[in-house]
């Protein structure tokens, strides 16, 4: 039998005071966290890149204080930055040529990474590379970008464990699951972006899904500007319930643990406007 681990997009909301936390501020909002839940998303270190500027890694401290606040149960599942994952830099302006990243896929920018997240080395399940949109003129196909995604990995010493997001429907294929299987990798799949819903994918392809031993699912939602109206930004209600996608996805997680995968389920406030209200409902279908 595999496991189940619920668990938010960041932690520090003092909105889910009285859901999650003692107080507002002035508290150590992971320590708390961790008493409730066993996984969190950290996405911090995820925006990195900036034209002009040079890569923003995570601070060693950081890493430092978040290892103390948690035991040796508790799991991080990491979003590289996205140093390593933009082809190109965004553009600050409409017009013009993107002009490319020289760090993509980069071994060495790896290294310094892996290296500045040391200390969590021991409770990380996966570290996320999240690949934006690929255009063809950002990536010809799916074969060149797994083409190039394998010569990374195969560059980068094999000590951590990885997990790939794309935002490209059609890259969700058959051959993308293979991929991934054969280069030892999780998928990441994401409910929200204009991606086809987790469990439309996870029926076309269950066989092949469900034979990886780990899996993240990300749950984002719909609109982001009408919830964030909707919630004014405080994250205590439910907004907008999805009550027949989480049955779906109840049902597919529990499938998924039948078959002996280690399943993390990453919610985020987005997706109904309470990440933790949104886990208390998952956990009740999953009870029944």
């Amino acid at each position: 039998m595999g496991s189940i681990k619920l668990g938010t997009c960041s932690w520090k909301y003092p909105s889910w005071r009285g859901l999650v936390y003692s107080a507002a501020k002035g508290i150590n909002y992971l320590e708390e966290y961790a008493r409730k839940y066993e996984t969190v998303e950290v996405d911090q270190w995820f925006w990195s890149l900036f034209d002009g500027s040079p890569v923003k890694l995570p601070r060693v401290e950081d890493a430092e204080n978040y290892r103390r606040s948690v035991d040796e149960n508790f799991r991080f599942t990491i979003k590289v930055p996205n140093s390593l994952t933009l082809t190109h830099y965004y553009r600050k302006h409409g017009s013009g040529p993107p002009r490319e990243n020289p760090f993509f896929l980069s071994p060495e920018l790896w290294e310094e990474f892996i290296d500045s997240v040391d200390a969590l080395h021991d409770v990380v399940a996966l570290y996320m590379l999240q690949f934006e949109y690929l255009n063809r003129s950002k990536m010809k196909s799916q074969k060149q970008f797994e083409e190039r995604l394998g010569r990374f990995f195969e560059a980068i010493p094999q000590r951590a464990r990885c997990a790939v997001e794309v935002r490209n429907a059609a890259y969700l294929n058959a051959s993308f699951f293979d991929f991934l299987a054969a280069h030892r990798l999780s998928p990441v799949l994401i409910d929200g972006y204009w991606m086809p819903p987790v469990v439309d994918v996870y029926e076309r392809f269950r066989d092949k899904i469900a034979a990886f031993d780990r899996i993240v699912l990300r749950l984002h939602g719909g609109d982001r500007k009408e919830i964030e109206e909707r919630t004014k930004k405080k994250w205590n209600a439910i907004a907008l319930p999805l009550d027949d996608q989480l049955d779906a996805i109840a049902s597919m997680v529990a499938d998924l643990a039948a078959h002996d995968v280690e399943v993390y389920v990453n919610v985020n406030n987005h997706y109904e406007g309470s990440a933790p209200l949104t886990i208390e409902r998952i956990t009740e279908l999953l009870a029944d």
